[in-house]
């Protein structure tokens, strides 16, 4: 009796946990579902950008050089023919000094030819000498004056610099006097001095000219908002120093991945937001497409240049932009979000609720064009239809459901 009452006891344990377990097994599932419904939709392109002035100047080093100074920031405003940056122009003081040693050696020479070679030149010239030789002894006291009192700290070393220049300009003149008395009815008469003199001459115009492009300048008013360089650089001739764009006129470079240049045309709307004003929103219109397709980090893309108006010039150039391109709308769309689209292998498509046993069915759809949230369905659905949306518990065709529209 005990042994039957056991295998009562076990079966009925087991028809329990049959019943229950195949009761909540077809339980129907509570699954969130979105309607099909007709609404303007645009096909957008989500990107990033960069802000560029619409027009700009380019400045380039006039010649090769070190950069002992930068006078300008990124970002700075400048007025045109500021100076914005200087190479170093030391070593064109001695040249200088020496085309007009050579210079006045000529004049020399020439003022002897003219005079004839006379015992007159030869009275000037000493009495030229003679004056010389007397501020050479007067500058090099003077020189060796300022050397003390620089090793004292009583004078700085710039006007040591400039008794040593004082004194090698003097002594030039002596020798350059001693080579005239020496020769004062040069041999092939006058051309050879005057060839001499024109070349002294151009070498000294040559040396003044690159000495003045020590400064370099802004062609034009604006922001500096490319600077290529830093102070100490050396620097080839037309190499960029800085790039000065004009303020408040800019556009906009969209970086459009290489596959979605196909959905893009001149003309198409662009919205550019800027993290820096989230409260604030541009329009921009797409001005020019790209010729050519460059790498950006991992990513392959055209850049598309955007204009836009700026007022009041809030958008600096060199900003970081986000952008959507309006490829194409379409004004009354059957659209779905874009959650509720599912594949199977190749094929595309929506468990779709159907009425009235509220169970899912399998539905193939074409897809047209798609927003950032939903997508347009050309084929395969009607309005007002009941597309399930993804989540738990998950849900398959042929299932019964509890339906919660959203």
């Amino acid at each position: 009796m005990t042994k039957l009452l056991a295998a009562l006891a076990a079966l009925a344990a087991v028809g329990a946990l049959l019943y229950f377990g195949l009761g909540n097994r077809h339980t129907p599932k509570e699954v969130s579902f979105a309607r099909a419904t007709r609404q303007r939709l645009v096909s957008t392109i989500v990107t990033n950008g960069k802000i560029e002035p619409a027009g700009y100047s380019a400045v380039r080093a006039p010649r090769d050089g070190a950069v002992v100074r930068l006078a300008i920031e990124k970002g700075q405003q400048v007025r045109a023919g500021q100076v914005i940056a200087e190479i170093d122009g030391a070593g064109f003081d001695a040249e200088i000094r020496a085309a007009e040693a050579r210079i006045a050696e000529a004049r020399a020479e020439l003022g002897v030819l003219d005079r004839g070679g006379s015992a007159a030149a030869l009275t000037d010239i000493d009495n030229s000498l003679g004056t010389a030789r007397i501020e050479l002894e007067t500058a090099r006291r003077e020189r060796d004056r300022t050397a003390r009192l620089v090793e004292k700290q009583a004078e700085t070393r710039a006007a040591l610099t400039a008794a040593n220049d004082r004194v090698r300009q003097i002594e030039a003149r002596v020798e350059a006097l001693n080579r005239s008395r020496a020769s004062l009815s040069p041999s092939g008469g006058k051309e050879p001095v005057l060839a001499r003199l024109r070349e002294a001459e151009a070498a000294r115009a040559l040396a003044e000219q690159r000495k003045s492009q020590s400064e370099v300048r802004a062609l034009t008013a604006g922001a500096v908002y490319n600077l290529a360089l830093r102070a100490g650089a050396f620097v080839h001739q037309g190499d960029l120093i800085a790039e000065i764009g004009r303020t408040g006129a800019v556009h906009a470079i969209v970086y459009v991945d290489e596959p979605e240049l196909g959905r893009v045309a001149k003309g198409m709307p662009v919205k550019i937001t800027w993290d820096a004003t989230p409260d604030r929103t541009w329009e921009a219109v797409v001005d020019k497409l790209p010729t050519q397709i460059t790498p950006l980090n991992s990513r392959q893309v055209g850049e598309v240049i955007c204009s836009l108006s700026d007022r009041g010039a809030v958008l600096p150039p060199g900003a970081n932009i986000n952008a959507e391109v309006a490829s194409r709308e379409v004004a009354s769309a059957l659209a779905i979000p874009k959650a509720a689209l599912r594949r199977e292998g190749t094929v595309t498509g929506v468990l779709v609720l159907k009425a009235p046993e509220n169970k899912l069915e399998w539905r193939p759809v074409q897809v047209g064009i798609s927003s950032i949230t939903h997508a347009e369905i050309t084929v395969g659905l009607r309005d007002g239809d009941l597309v399930a949306l993804p989540g738990e518990p998950t849900a398959a065709a042929g299932e019964l459901v509890v339906p919660k529209l959203l």
